[in-house]
């Protein structure tokens, strides 16, 4: 499964299960993102579930008391009043109680299930944040019993993942190391126990294949070196690309905008990943056709692409927010800088700037801190040595008495709920505010530009492809993208 195209995996639900199997049915490796899926599929039931799609998907899941559980507790029939709050899922710890493991592996069986469904038979992949430790065990099993393809996993250093997916395909106990601030030499890890969650053995699972995001070959020759860590192959990200970016090497300086100051050295050499003998795609800046075979012509097997995918029609954007995207687009006023503090993760942040979302600062003064959804918490160790957890976009006193600096949380934007706004999921409060959403593309606007022009009205993931590829209408040929479905 060495695919031309691999779509970008962009969370929170711009890359859903639509666009994901829109991407396959083209030719590429349609990808789900991972992250807060257990948080969207509440959502998503307490909506109504109008076409009946996240139901069915919930009637093809092994083990079905442990859907009709979850339908139980957020299915509202007909859907919640336009002002009423969502029911909360509850938050990521070290210890989630068996009910709260089974809702992620629900939710991740549900999108992986619906997308390999929409994409007849093509690959699909799902895409995970190495920041969001606390999730992954159990949304990996999730895709994993779906029959996810590929996983691919960024903003860190993914070197747990091969152990991990290879333990939870033979269903067994997995103990997740998990990264406690100032525990020292002391190790933390998350208990998953498919059995005993699920109750039963289920059918025997495929092992996925995991390609590590990374933006140097140094990071890949570290996980490439030892059996336990090395990857099936790389997506090697520039600093161009949308979301998360690794922060530049060596001192951080910033430019007369603010943005980071990338060189040289923060620059991937192809050939250093052609040496490493394993497949990779390059990232940031390919939404071109001259850029694919550029790519092509230095060694990799093709190329990840995001912008493009995300302003698609299949795109999990809500419209409004993409229409007002692509009207910015079209008058050539649409603007994307590299924020180097909006992210709690302390990682570089592609926001573009666009009224009416966080991105306005006075929009973002507005907004009362809080964390209820909490996927960026970062576990710490408490004086009385158990572990407390902290965000720096939480209030304020709240992250102060907990140990953290105050200035590590100047302009952090809530990153959780303003995504889940961005899809149109976003909360109600009970005083009557709403969460206002944040959009996050990539700097290089080039690909969306020519494809706007070639689709006034829009264009949809076949389109991309087909621009990418040079190709009319048909999928990709030689993408490697198409196999017979596994039952």
């Amino acid at each position: 499964m060495h695919p031309l195209i691999i779509q970008g995996g962009m969370g929170i639900g711009v890359s859903g299960w639509q666009l994901a199997g829109a991407v396959g049915c083209a030719g590429g490796l349609g990808v789900v993102s991972g992250v807060a899926l257990d948080a969207m599929l509440a959502r998503r039931l307490q909506d109504g579930d109008r076409d009946g799609q996240l139901r069915q998907a919930l009637s093809q899941f092994p083990v079905p008391e442990i859907a009709a559980r979850v339908l139980s507790r957020y299915f509202v029939r007909d859907g919640l009043a336009t002002d009423q709050p969502y029911r909360p899922v509850p938050r990521l710890t070290l210890q989630p109680s068996p009910d709260r493991q089974r809702l992620a592996v629900l939710a991740a069986f549900v999108e992986v299930h619906l997308a390999r469904q929409a994409a007849r038979g093509a690959a699909v992949g799902i895409n995970f944040l190495e920041k969001v430790q606390l999730a992954t065990p159990a949304a990996a099993y999730g895709a994993m019993l779906a029959g996810v393809d590929v996983v691919l996993v960024g903003a860190g250093i993914p070197a747990r993942l091969p152990l991990l997916l290879d333990t939870l395909s033979r269903h067994m106990r997995v103990e997740f190391p998990i990264d406690v601030t100032g525990a020292g030499q002391a190790r933390h890890g998350l208990l998953f126990d498919p059995l005993a969650l699920l109750g039963r053995r289920v059918a025997d699972l495929f092992r996925p294949l995991f390609l590590a995001i990374v933006s140097s070959s140094t990071l890949a020759t570290f996980l490439a070196r030892d059996e336990k860590t090395r990857p099936d192959g790389f997506v090697v990200e520039g600093a161009i690309a949308g979301g998360h970016n690794a922060p530049p090497r060596g001192a951080l300086q910033l430019d007369g905008r603010g943005e980071p100051v990338y060189g040289p050295r923060d620059v991937a050499d192809p050939a250093q990943f052609v040496a490493l003998g394993l497949p990779f795609w390059l990232a940031g800046g390919y939404s071109q056709p001259d850029r694919v075979v550029a790519a092509r012509a230095v060694g990799a097997n093709g190329v990840q692409v995001g912008t493009p995918f995300a302003l698609s029609r299949e795109s999990g954007l809500s419209v409004s927010l993409r229409q007002q995207l692509l009207d910015n687009l079209r008058e050539g006023q649409l603007e994307v800088r590299t924020d180097v503090l909006a992210s709690p993760t302390g990682f570089p942040f592609k926001v573009a700037q666009l009224g009416g979302t966080l991105s306005d600062p006075s929009v973002y003064e507005r907004r009362r801190r809080l964390c209820d959804l909490s996927y960026l918490r970062t576990p710490y160790m408490k004086r009385d040595g158990t572990v407390g957890y902290r965000c720096p976009a939480e209030p304020i006193d709240a992250y102060v008495r907990k140990g953290g600096a105050r200035s590590e949380t100047v302009r952090r934007v809530c990153l959780c709920n303003a995504l889940m706004a961005t899809v149109g999921l976003g909360q109600k409060r009970h005083d009557g505010a709403a969460e206002r959403p944040i959009a996050t593309l990539g700097a290089d606007l080039d690909g969306a530009r020519a494809l706007l022009r070639r689709h006034p009205e829009g264009w949809g993931a076949r389109d991309v492809i087909a621009y990418l590829t040079g190709s009319c209408s048909t999928p990709v040929a030689d993408a490697g993208g198409y196999r017979e479905p596994r039952p």
